[in-house]
């Protein structure tokens, strides 16, 4: 069938809107009509060439839309359920297997490689191949065939136009808190970075009920936005000494956990440095390979803290999206106030925006 795609032609460049063949359905997988995508920080990455999926290609991997048809296989939905696209996962390593979905060891594959497990792509151009099944579904995009994995089925009563970023920005922000971390009651945690990642982590924190929850950026208005979704001490990095401010907050005992969205040497330092004893740092940011930090070894030691790495908030996304949806019925995870809408036309504005930070979230409404 013909569709409607943003393409990513060369690293670099803006993203060009084209027709497309979209070919016939696998028996893994589920055609999805989309509503709404995000816009994320990986798809920005791999346009510029920090990541290895090959060009041209269609990206976007937070899509939310309808099911049209289904593969011979798929039995997780049916034609007419309203569903959110989450990232693939191969469902047969040993991660897998035990539900650690988010660490799969064929990840790069799975999410980065552009085609099929055999070889093919769902998408084409009068011969031309196209890259497809980004995250497993390439949702910058009128239609898409998508892997089952990446499918979660959701409450037909919300909004579609809200719920693409749950597929990863939202979901890694939250369920780097409530999965990975689970903070303690009354603890502290500090947040590097307040755009949808962060904010997401600020409003978990305020699930997790933290009695210190630092929101940390150089937009006073990303700042503002996180006092108003539950950050109780602000910080902006520009013109405040970080570690210094951290040790004053909590009376110089440290902060108990940091998630580090920005992947920036300089922020993870001073978290390291301001880290409280038995505190944990969680990085969840993209930076280009070979990027490296240094922490100081003595000091390090006697604190017994630890630094992970935390992938898509180590969530199984069938269970944790439903969950988060639950909460922002309940009206504790607010994360519309993050959205701001565009239409595919206006992709390469969105992008411009989020890296500008005068949006958090930019969404593509079809």
């Amino acid at each position: 069938m013909q569709i409607t795609a943003a393409v990513a032609r060369e690293h670099g460049a803006p993203f060009t809107i084209e027709q497309l063949e979209l070919d016939d359905l696998r028996d893994n997988e589920v055609r999805v009509r989309l509503v709404a995508t995000g816009i994320c920080h990986t798809d920005a990455i791999v346009r510029d060439g920090m990541y290895p999926t090959p060009l041209p290609a269609v990206l976007g991997h937070e899509g939310a839309g309808v099911v049209e048809a289904i593969g011979a296989s798929v039995t997780s939905v049916a034609p007419g359920d309203h569903v959110v696209l989450a990232a693939a996962y191969c469902g047969h390593c040993r991660r897998c297997r035990n539900g650690e979905m988010a660490y799969c060891e064929n990840l790069f594959a799975a999410d980065f490689g552009g085609r099929r497990n055999d070889g093919t792509s769902a998408l084409s151009k009068s011969g031309e191949v196209i890259a497809s099944h980004f995250f497993g579904q390439s949702s910058f995009a009128t239609f898409a065939n998508v892997v089952e994995e990446s499918v979660v089925r959701v409450d037909p009563t919300v909004p579609l136009e809200h719920l693409g970023p749950l597929g990863c920005g939202i979901n890694t922000g939250a369920g780097t808190v409530l999965n990975e971390l689970r903070p303690a009651i009354g603890s502290s945690l500090a947040v590097f970075g307040t755009g949808a990642v962060g904010s997401a982590a600020v409003m978990a924190a305020r699930v997790a009920h933290c009695a210190i929850i630092v929101a940390v950026d150089i937009h006073d208005s990303r700042l503002e936005l996180a006092l108003e979704l539950g950050a109780t001490h602000t910080i902006n990095s520009l013109t405040e000494d970080v570690e210094a401010r951290l040790l004053e907050i909590t009376n110089d005992a440290g902060v108990d956990y940091v998630v580090d969205t920005t992947g920036r040497p300089e922020l993870l330092r001073h978290a390291a440095d301001a880290i409280a004893v038995r505190g944990t740092i969680a990085l969840v940011g993209a930076a280009r390979p070979g990027t490296e930090v240094a922490f100081e070894i003595g000091a390090s030691l006697v604190r017994g803290w630890t630094f992970k790495t935390v992938v898509q908030g180590s969530s199984v996304p069938q269970v944790f999206i439903p969950q988060l949806i639950e909460l922002w019925k309940a009206g504790q995870f607010p994360f519309e106030r993050l959205v701001s809408n565009y239409s595919l036309s206006e992709i390469n504005q969105g992008f411009a925006d989020s890296k500008d930070g005068v949006t958090v979230k930019p969404v593509i409404v079809f």
